[in-house]
């Protein structure tokens, strides 16, 4: 069950085959140009939203650790 959809060289051949026939062998590398562009797209979004925690869990410890100093220091007065 480890396969990758069950699909094996000949499958993913005569796959390209009617993909070469729909779309034509000028068509294709615009339209994988296209799909690299939006994967492009989507990697640097998903990027940004990584740093984006981080940023804010960072923030956050440094909050709760500026707090719990704080505390230490009023408790001590």
């Amino acid at each position: 069950m480890n396969h990758l959809l069950f699909l094996d060289s000949p499958v993913i051949i005569v796959i390209a085959l009617i993909f070469l026939l729909l779309f034509g062998g000028k068509k294709i590398p615009e339209l994988m140009k296209g799909l690299g562009k939006g994967i492009k797209s989507f990697k640097e979004g998903m990027n940004e939203v990584e740093n984006e925690i981080k940023d804010a869990t960072s923030e956050t410890k440094k909050d709760a650790h500026k707090d719990t100093k704080e505390d230490k220091l009023d408790s001590a007065k």
